[in-house]
């Protein structure tokens, strides 16, 4: 007699593994067409119907820009972030005990030979800002800046840091350029600013 062979261990066993047939769910195919819809239709709808050869239709004086009028804030604002910032800071607020502020200082508010003067040829020896006592140098840029430079840093400086002052022409710095012209040193602190604004 012949013997059944034992399919028991056979029947034990699980089938091996297989992916199902499982499609992609049709609201994400909603959702990819219409995204795909939408950003065709706005490729097309949005398509300019300029000439290339025209460019941006920006003018040379815009692009050239027009240049600011002696004592104009952002002529100002570029000499400040070139000569001051690395003293008075971005902010104006000098640093204490070493800087003295620009905001609220007496001697940017003052009369305007005085911080003429005072850019024009430095400073040097004890200078009280709002009643704080500073020792230092601030350099002379008589020789570094135009008369339209300093007039337009020096309305800057009056006009911004909470200041509200008035602008300084560049015909003032000219003035004071010309009568100073013989000076060789820096003022000499509260000692000699003093006498400037009487």
């Amino acid at each position: 007699m012949i013997e059944q062979p034992n399919d028991d261990a056979r029947e034990r066993e699980y089938p091996d593994p297989h992916e199902k047939n499982r499609p992609v769910p049709r609201l994400v195919l909603l959702v990819v067409s219409a995204l795909l819809v939408w950003a065709v239709s706005y490729i097309f709808l949005t398509q300019r119907n300029d000439a290339p050869e025209l460019g941006d239709q920006r003018t040379l004086s815009t692009l050239e820009g027009k240049p600011a009028g002696a004592g104009g804030a952002a002529d100002g604002a570029q000499v400040y972030a070139a000569n001051c910032v690395a003293c008075h800071q971005a902010t104006g607020a000098g640093l204490p005990g070493v800087f003295p502020p620009l905001g609220g200082s007496e001697w940017v508010l003052a009369a305007d030979k005085l911080p003429v003067n005072i850019l024009l040829h430095g400073i040097t020896g004890k200078l009280t800002v709002k009643g704080t006592a500073y020792s230092g140098q601030m350099p002379a840029f008589k020789d570094k800046l135009s008369d339209a430079e300093i007039a337009a840093v020096l309305s800057y400086v009056r006009a911004n840091f909470g200041n509200a002052a008035g602008k300084i022409a560049a015909d003032v710095v000219k003035a004071e350029r010309d009568a100073g012209k013989d000076r060789k040193d820096p003022w000499n602190g509260d000692e000699d600013l003093d006498k400037l604004k009487q």
